[in-house]
């Protein structure tokens, strides 16, 4: 059969391709190392069942991505659980530059604080800050992916930023 053969060889690429990709987008809404690995094999399988109805006027990426995100969002919601991801993972990018050396201990505080508050978020909001924040997808993309508006995209980010803040600055 030379279609199974394509279809084989497109998904051997796929997966060598996107496969960290889809795990990184799936860790950071779950946070747990064995949930993402089982997610993400489930996400490879989806995507190899439906790479068939792929059609090709869709962007590949935010296929991928779609499928990724709605799957965490679908471990999330049947789990009631609160996602937990590494603080490095999730504060890396900010950087602390005005602090000075002797407010390390307020840093790392402050550090902790925007981890538990990223974790209050709704799975709806905490998807789209992790979109925008880590993965720094454009509103545009994200909407696609989560099926929002650009508006919807934005709203959620604005919502789940001042929600952080609020939460930090409630426990400073």
């Amino acid at each position: 059969m030379p279609g199974s053969k394509l279809k084989r060889d497109e998904y051997t690429k796929i997966f060598t391709d996107h496969y960290h990709v889809v795990f990184n987008t799936i860790y950071t809404k779950v946070g747990n190392r064995e949930d993402t690995e089982d997610l993400t094999q489930e996400v490879f399988i989806k995507i190899y069942t439906a790479l068939k109805d792929f059609r090709e006027e869709a962007n590949l990426f935010t296929w991928l991505y779609r499928i990724a995100v709605n799957y965490s969002l679908n471990h999330l919601n049947k789990s009631k659980i609160k996602s937990t991801v590494s603080v490095e993972t999730v504060l890396e990018p900010i950087e602390y530059q005005s602090m000075q050396a002797d407010e390390k201990m307020d840093e790392d505080r402050k550090k902790t604080l925007v981890f538990e508050a990223i974790n209050t978020l709704p799975p709806q909001q905490k998807a789209v800050f992790s979109l925008r924040y880590h993965d720094e997808l454009p509103y545009e993309e994200i909407a696609k992916v989560m099926k929002l508006s650009v508006g919807g995209a934005k709203s959620n980010y604005f919502h789940a930023v001042k929600k952080i803040g609020e939460y930090v600055k409630g426990k400073l």
